[in-house]
């Protein structure tokens, strides 16, 4: 009995002590009071039970485990959480403080449970809301610090949230990964970042529907990802510090502000996309800066741009003929801004147009954002209470604005369509915002004049389909765009590829026969036709003058026939064939014909010198080939052993291919691989090992980091062996130290064992179109690399413009050279001049 008294009386005392103000709330400026079983703040009192949990970092587990309903951590909170209702939500009311949901001082890395995302909490609570308890978001720090390598595997994310309803007010979710947390409220709790490379370090991951978040701090840098997932969310009063890929694209962002320290905030939008309204946006990036990197709708209304080295303002970088996005009211500087003005086609002005109804208008006088319109889907959902000003205005202007379509699209029966043998249907379907079904009306149909002849527009009785039927009489197929217009004002495009009417495969007049000339074997042939010659022919290596054992080596592109193949040191010995499918300008392909030279290919007959290879891949074959063959290409994966498991290549795909790049590799073309791949060339009987390799190459990678994450890299190689997989070479590396910069550092391969040797130099040279050099003289192996790219606005310390690297070697008797890609984001080889001499040095 004594100690069951002793227990009640500590008891009491340590609720009086409450009472009597033994606790103080970090920020006397706002006061919390707190009982044990109430806490009151800003003249609110609230009562703690199953849906009311007070979270206060300050408190002792003793104190905190003197309550049932009161923490010191959002993961003990988030264990007790319980499902609950919109009428009676889970409220985790959280004093100032640093809340660490993963452990910043664990040196453990993290892997995902399941999937490909490793996350710090998982919760699973529907009607689940955040509330800090001042009104400084920054004072309540839901926190964590790690990314994709740096402390995880995978793209590291702090939140994982499923149920619909989720909301937080007054607080800061921040991945401190790259970025300094500063908490002055009680700087102890202050944190460096983990480190200076910038790699994806995540927030938040949704599914539910119904997302607010009101005086929210989203703070990373790539990646943000805040509530990304959502079906319907409100950002109100926010504030967004990111780099690329991280904005959530399908929310509303009010009054919000936005720091943005890269090109593309956004990595794409989905359905009805994202919209802001009144908000300020800040880029710090470079001089052209766009919206989204992938797509996807996107409106600006009533918005400020802002930036001391921006000249443009962009949706996208390379601009589909359909986009069609929105603005109204966009300052730049305080002057009107047309966003995208290079391709204004994709910029819809709202100014006199009623769909601008759909996101603001004007009720007493005053401009009314109008997030009912945008939010309240078919359950009336209403976060910022204005429900009853839209009714107030439809009734007083006679005008509608709630249940107001935001988006029209087209979809079509066919994208391609021929002169004389099919159309297409184009039909108009309008959108609320949320992906909601809406009305717009018949909208116009029109085609650009420039397009008038190729096309007849036949729109449907109720005007909302329109039969496209192709009448191009040119010799080429010509890319139409047709475009309707609601009376509202809202747009959508469609592109549709007109082909003239296709005629039959050409007949040979005269049949294809081989002529041995001047280093070169041409095919001699011509079409029965009066039309260009487009035929599609390939050539191989085959073992006898029947072909047998065939190696294609070189293809056709760009519908231009390679009716001449020019000789190297690998053709000796060989028979080459052809095969040639005839087609013209207006015809399929026909039926291949095969056609091999009476003789195989002798020494006589090469004129290319044979210690020089130089190739810009335009007719190269890119078909897996891996075969290690003297005188031939080694294209494929990389090998299961060498492979990154965790984002693996298609190996259903040839490794390798021929085409158009983007983003920093925009607008030209050249070889790029997938994910990864492995490209070697494998000389003949070069009696010594000197030699030097020049690469031209371009990154996707615009910013210097190159590759895709941290310890993703590329070596190139000389003096090797495809079969041993030894040899000498650079490697170029992403690493955790920089996000614009790679290593650059000498290797030694031995049987598939990369060993890396002398220092590494850290780079910003490898973005733009570099070059990259690397040589063996004797026993000395040299190597360098440089770009066109302008020099950075900043140069970081440690971080070179260029780099010359030189390191002593044992010569190997490998003589081939080689490309082992392992960067994920790819990089374009522009041309590589190989040449087997003495050397002297670079």
């Amino acid at each position: 009995m004594p100690r069951l008294l002793l227990l009640v009386f500590s008891f009491l005392c340590a609720l009086t002590a409450f009472a009597q103000g033994a606790y103080r709330s970090l920020d006397p400026a706002h006061p919390i009071l707190f009982s044990g079983k109430q806490v009151t703040y800003a003249g609110d009192t609230i009562t703690l039970g199953p849906r009311a949990f007070f979270i206060d970092g300050q408190l002792s587990d003793a104190e905190a485990a003197r309550q049932p309903y009161v923490f010191n951590s959002v993961n003990k909170a988030a264990a007790q959480l319980s499902a609950d209702s919109e009428a009676e939500p889970m409220v985790l009311y959280i004093a100032p403080w640093v809340y660490w949901l993963d452990n910043p001082d664990d040196t453990v890395t993290r892997r995902p449970h399941r999937g490909n995302t490793p996350y710090a909490l998982e919760i699973d609570c529907p009607w689940l809301r955040f509330q800090g308890l001042n009104p400084d978001a920054a004072n309540v720090v839901l926190a964590c610090n790690r990314g994709q390598t740096i402390g995880a595997v995978g793209n590291f994310t702090m939140l994982r949230i499923s149920g619909d309803g989720t909301r937080s007010e007054n607080i800061t979710f921040g991945n401190y990964c790259n970025v300094d947390l500063q908490f002055p409220l009680k700087p102890e709790l202050n944190r460096p970042q983990r480190a200076q490379a910038i790699v994806q370090a995540q927030l938040i991951h949704c599914n539910g529907d119904k997302v607010l978040a009101r005086n929210t701090r989203f703070i990373s840098r790539l990646n943000l990802c805040p509530f990304t997932g959502a079906k319907r969310v409100l950002f109100d009063s926010c504030h967004f510090e990111s780099t690329d890929d991280a904005l959530c694209g399908t929310g509303v962002y009010l009054h919000s502000t936005f720091d943005i320290y890269s090109s593309k905030p956004f990595y794409n939008t989905t359905g009805t996309g994202a919209v802001f309204l009144g908000c300020a946006l800040r880029s710090f990036a470079g001089p052209h800066q766009y919206l989204t990197k992938a797509g996807g709708p996107v409106a600006v209304i009533d918005s400020r741009f802002a930036s001391e080295t921006n000249t443009y303002w962009g949706w996208q970088e390379v601009v589909p003929h359909t986009l069609r996005n929105y603005q109204w009211g966009v300052q730049y500087g305080g002057k009107p801004l047309l966003i995208g003005a290079q391709n204004p086609q994709a910029t819809v002005d709202l100014e006199g147009h009623t769909a601008l109804d759909g996101y603001r208008f004007v009720a007493n006088g005053k401009p009314v954002y109008n997030t009912y319109n945008l939010l309240r889907g078919n359950d009336n959902w209403d976060p910022m209470g204005i429900k009853s000003t839209v009714e107030q205005t439809e009734r007083a202007t006679g005008k509608k604005l709630s249940s107001l379509p935001v988006q029209l699209v087209l979809t079509q029966s066919r994208d391609t369509i021929e002169t004389g043998k099919n159309e297409t249907l184009l039909v108009a379907k309008a959108f609320r915002f949320g992906n909601y079904p809406g009305t717009a009306g018949p909208p116009q149909w029109t085609v650009a004049p420039a397009h008038r002849q190729l096309v007849r527009l036949e729109p449907s009785a109720d005007g909302l389909g329109c039969r496209v039927a192709p009448t191009n009489e040119r010799d080429s197929a010509v890319q139409v765009v047709i475009q309707a217009t609601a009376a509202s004002g809202l747009e959508a495009a469609a592109l549709v590829t007109v082909l003239p009417q296709i005629l039959e495969a050409p007949l040979f007049k005269k049949a294809p026969r081989f002529v041995f000339r001047n280093g070169q074997l041409a095919l001699d042939y011509t079409l029965a036709t009066p039309f260009r010659d487009q035929s599609d022919i390939k050539w191989y290596r085959c073992r006898d003058a029947q072909g047998a054992n065939p190696i294609e080596v070189a293809v056709s592109r760009d519908k231009l026939p390679l009716r001449t193949y020019t000789f190297t040191a690998g053709d000796e010995g060989w028979w080459l064939m052809a095969r040639i499918s005839p087609r013209h300008i207006r015809s399929e392909a026909g039926a291949a014909v095969m056609v091999v030279a009476p003789r195989p290919v002798k020494a006589t007959d090469i004129l290319a010198p044979r210690n020089l290879l130089v190739t810009d891949f335009a007719q190269l074959s890119t078909r897996n080939q891996p075969r290690v063959l003297p005188g031939f290409w080694t294209l494929g994966h990389v090998a299961p052993q060498y492979r990154e498991n965790q984002y693996p290549a298609d190996t259903t795909r040839d490794a390798w291919y021929f085409g158009a790049g983007s983003e920093g590799a925009g607008g030209m073309q050249g070889l790029l691989q997938g994910r990864e791949g492995v490209l070697y060339y494998t000389p003949l009987g070069m009696p010594s090992g000197n030699m030097e390799l020049e690469l031209e190459l371009v990154p996707f990678k615009t910013a210097g980091q190159g590759f895709s994450v941290a310890h993703r890299y590329m070596d190139v190689l000389v003096q090797w062996d495809g079969t041993t997989r030894s040899g000498y070479g650079l490697r170029l590396i992403r690493t955790t130290r920089h996000s614009d910069a790679v290593d650059a550092v000498l290797v030694q391969y031995a049987n598939g064992t990369a060993t890396p040797f002398g220092a590494a130099l850290s780079t910003s040279a490898f973005r733009g179109t570099c070059t990259l050099r690397v040589a063996v003289s004797g026993d000395q192996l040299l190597a360098e690399l440089t770009t066109k790219a302008a020099a950075p606005d900043k140069t970081k310390p440690g971080v070179l413009p260029e780099v010359r690297l030189q390191g002593r070697i044992k010569p190997l008797a490998g003589r081939g050279l080689g490309i082992g890609y392992h960067g994920g984001s790819p990089t374009m080889v522009r041309r590589i001049r190989a040449e087997w001499k003495n050397l002297q040095g670079l």
